[in-house]
C-alpha cells in the first residue's frame, strides 16, 4: 500500500490525518504523522489558557486518542529527499533513522518570527503552544504574589509592569485577557492597587487589528485605555535587556513579563528538504494544494497550513496568499485530503477557495469584537460570539464538552488564580530535604553532594 507521510501534527496535519482516515478504503494507503509532540495545540485558547480560563490540558487534542487508524510518530522530521522519497525522523531517545514513503504532506507549520533586538531573546517569550501560555499564566500570578511583600518602588513596580510586543489579532487578545486576569486579582491582594499594574502594548503600525475596521480597532483601544491598559502605536521595541524595555520614542522602563507576538516564520524544517520554497522560505504550492516548482507540479508532494505559500483565489489575501490562521489551516487540511483520496483514485483534485466570513475576537472577561464587512458588533456579546465560535470550532466533542465545562464553572466559581511555578523545577523540594549517603574525607563523614569544610577543623552541626 502506499505510504502517506505528514509531517507535522497542528491544524493541517491533524485534520488531514483525520479526514484520510474517513475518506481512505481499506487497504488504500497506510497513513502516519510525524510530530515532536503528542497533540495538536488549539491556538485561538492560549490567551484563555493564559488567563486562566481554560484548562491547559482542554485547549489540546490528543493525537493517539483520536487518530485511530493513523500511525503516530512522536519524534522530529529533520530532513526531507523527496527525489528519493525519503524522510529522516529524529526521536527525542534514541538515533535518527531514514523513513521511505510514497507521499509527503508538509504541514509543519510556523514558529515566533523575532528580530535582533538586545534582549528579546533572553526576557522575552512567544504565544506559541501551550507551555508558553502556561508560564505566562503563572508568572504573572506570581509576580502578585511576589509583589504583593514589597514596598512601592521599581522591583515593586517591575514586577507589575506586563509587556506585549505586537498588535495583530494575537497581540491584543493575549494582552486583553492578561489585563483581565490581573484585575480581577486586586480584590485578592490588599497591597496592590489599580494604579500599581502597568500594561503595554507596543506596535510598530499605526493601527492595531488590521483584520478589522479602523473604526473598530480605534473602539478595541479605547475600550483597553478604560481598562488601564496603553497601547504605543507607531513604536519599536528597541532594547528588552535585563528587563529594561527601550521604545523608539525614548520612553524607557522595567517589565518582568514580556510577550512576543509580533509575526511567524514558515518552521525551518523545510530549509532541510529538497522541496521548493519561495521568497518568504514557504513551500511553493499551488491552489489545489500540490507541491510546485519552475517545472510544474512535483509528484506525490502536497503542503498547506502556515508553513505553505496558498494562492489565496480570493484576492483577499496578503501578497496573493492566505493568511496564516487556523481557519485557513483547518480548511485546507480536509480540502487536502480530499484531493490526496482523488489522486489516488484518478481523479482531479479541486482547488482551496475560502472567503473570510469575519473575524472574532476576546479582550478579556466579558469584553470582545466582531466583525463582518460594515457590520460590527462590539462588547458583551461579540464576547459571547467569539466564545460561541471557537467552542464549537474546538475538534472532537469530547474536547468541546471539556471546554464547555471550563466555561460553565467558571462562570458559577469564577476562574482559577492558583500558579503552580515549581512545576519549572518539580524536583526541588525533594532534592532539599533527600537524604544522601556519607563518604568520608581525610577522616570526617560528609554527605555526598554536600560541600566540604576547607582548611581548619569541620563544621559541628
Amino acid at each position: 500500500m502506499p505510504k502517506i507521510l505528514i509531517v507535522g501534527g497542528g491544524y493541517a496535519g491533524f485534520y488531514t490525518a483525520l479526514k484520510l482516515e474517513k475518506w481512505l478504503n481499506r487497504g488504500e494507503a497506510d497513513v502516519y504523522v510525524v510530530d515532536p509532540l503528542p497533540y495538536m495545540t488549539y491556538q485561538p485558547f492560549l490567551p484563555e489558557v493564559a488567563a486562566g480560563s481554560i484548562e491547559p490540558r482542554h485547549a489540546l487534542v490528543s493525537h493517539r486518542k483520536h487518530l485511530k487508524k493513523t500511525t503516530v510518530i512522536t519524534a522530529r522530521v529533520t530532513g526531507i529527499n523527496h527525489a528519493a522519497k525519503r524522510a529522516t525522523i529524529t526521536p527525542q531517545v534514541g538515533e535518527p533513522y531514514e523513513f521511505d514513503y510514497d507521499i509527503v504532506v508538509v504541514t509543519a507549520g510556523a514558529v515566533s518570527r523575532t528580530f535582533p533586538i538586545p534582549g528579546v531573546a533572553d526576557e522575552a517569550i512567544g504565544m506559541k503552544n501551550i507551555e508558553e501560555a502556561v508560564a505566562v499564566r503563572d508568572q504573572l500570578l506570581g509576580n502578585f504574589d511576589r509583589a504583593s511583600n514589597l514596598p512601592p518602588g521599581p522591583e515593586r513596580d517591575k514586577l507589575l509592569t506586563f509587556v506585549v510586543v505586537g498588535g495583530g489579532f494575537a497581540g491584543i487578545e493575549i494582552f486583553g485577557e492578561l489585563r483581565s486576569l490581573a484585575s480581577s486579582l486586586l480584590p485578592l491582594y490588599p497591597t496592590i492597587t489599580f494604579d500599581d499594574t502597568h500594561f503595554h502594548l507596543i506596535e510598530a503600525m499605526g493601527r492595531i487589528m488590521p483584520e478589522v475596521s479602523l473604526k473598530t480597532s480605534l473602539w478595541v483601544i479605547k475600550n483597553l485605555a478604560e481598562r488601564g491598559a496603553q497601547i504605543h502605536l507607531d513604536t519599536q521595541l528597541s532594547s528588552a535587556v535585563g528587563g529594561k524595555i527601550e521604545l523608539s520614542t525614548g520612553e524607557t522602563f522595567e517589565a518582568d513579563t514580556i510577550v512576543w507576538t509580533a509575526g511567524v516564520m514558515a518552521n525551518p524544517v523545510i530549509r532541510n528538504t529538497d522541496l521548493p520554497v519561495e521568497e518568504r522560505g514557504r513551500l511553493r504550492v499551488q491552489a489545489d494544494l500540490r507541491v510546485i516548482d519552475d517545472k510544474g507540479v512535483v509528484a506525490d508532494a502536497w503542503g498547506a497550513g502556515d508553513v505553505s505559500a496558498v494562492p489565496d483565489l480570493t484576492g483577499g489575501g496578503v501578497g496573493g496568499y492566505t493568511v496564516p490562521n487556523a481557519q485557513h489551516a483547518v480548511r485546507q487540511g480536509k480540502l487536502m485530503a480530499k484531493n490526496i483520496v482523488a489522486t489516488l483514485r484518478g481523479e482531479a483534485p479541486r482547488e482551496y477557495f475560502h472567503k473570510n466570513q469575519g473575524a472574532v475576537a476576546g479582550i478579556g472577561l466579558y469584553h470582545g469584537v466582531f466583525q463582518s464587512g460594515n457590520i460590527a458588533i462590539k462588547g458583551l456579546i461579540a464576547w459571547f460570539m467569539h466564545r460561541g465560535y471557537h467552542g464549537f470550532a474546538m475538534p472532537m466533542w469530547e474536547r468541546k464538552i471539556r471546554v464547555f465545562g471550563n466555561w460553565i464553572i467558571n462562570f458559577l466559581v469564577r476562574r482559577d488564580v492558583v500558579a503552580i511555578e515549581a512545576r519549572d523545577n518539580p524536583r526541588a523540594a525533594f532534592q532539599e530535604f533527600a537524604s544522601r549517603p556519607r563518604v568520608q574525607h581525610q577522616g570526617h563523614e560528609h554527605p555526598v553532594g554536600a560541600p566540604v569544610p576547607v582548611g581548619g577543623e569541620p563544621s559541628k552541626r
